[in-house]
């Protein structure tokens, strides 16, 4: 028998990173769950992140911790808020966006993938229906995996080359959520919202909500979320 596959898997405990590690759990990796308290304005999508890593039996799961509140700049880490306009715009960068968040966590994952001696770090970025951040484009992703294998010991001494894998890149939200139902997701286990009202119920208003309650109508599903009422 060959060596079992390893991939590091970036986890939010949100919808698409579900589904990017159910997708990696199909195709026979080990499972290493990555998630980060990063001064982020509430803490059940790390309580979802857990439920999920156990859910798919990862090998290990870390949480780490980064305080990205002394920067701030963000409406998940700064006193902004958070905006409910229910209108998603590709064309400008919501008050969402996190200074290079997916810069940050790729090279924690890295660091962890290097010790694990794991090539592939899965991350679940998509261009297609998302806020419109620039650090979840195909560019930005080659761009990052250029630079991995340019400054990572194991990758300049030829033992492994390290892929930033994005499965999801390119599907619309409601081909997720199919994709993911097929592979025996329970969506319930996930949380969306970028600002739940005090009992952790989804505020169903902003992006992350939003474009949430699109996919699963476009899919034909029925959303397992529960949304504070208006």
């Amino acid at each position: 028998m060959g060596e079992t596959k390893k991939a590091v898997v970036l986890s939010s405990g949100g919808l698409d990173s579900t589904t990017v590690m159910a997708m990696v759990k199909d195709q026979g990796y080990d499972l290493y769950s990555l998630s980060f308290d990063y001064g982020q304005r509430h803490i059940y999508e790390l309580e979802a992140a857990k439920k999920v890593a156990k859910a798919f039996g990862a090998k290990d799961h870390l949480v780490i911790k980064i305080d990205l509140r002394k920067i701030g700049g963000s409406a998940l880490t700064d006193d902004i808020p958070v905006p409910k306009t229910g209108r998603i715009s590709e064309n400008e960068i919501p008050a969402t966006y996190v200074p290079a968040r997916n810069t940050i966590f790729l090279s924690f994952a890295l660091s962890w993938a290097e010790v694990l001696c794991c090539p592939d770090i899965f991350i679940g970025v998509n261009a297609l229906d998302y806020s419109g951040y620039p650090d979840c484009r195909p560019e930005y992703i080659h761009a990052y995996e250029t630079m991995a294998n340019l400054g990572v010991k194991a990758a300049v001494e030829g033992k492994i080359r390290f892929r930033i894998q994005t499965p999801l890149i390119h599907m619309t939200k409601a081909r997720i959520i199919t994709t993911g139902l097929s592979l025996g997701v329970d969506y319930s286990l996930t949380h969306s919202c970028y600002d739940p009202v005090p009992k952790g119920l989804a505020c169903g208003k902003c992006d992350s909500c939003t474009l949430r309650i699109k996919g699963f109508a476009e899919a034909k599903v029925p959303d397992p979320t529960p949304y504070a009422k208006p």
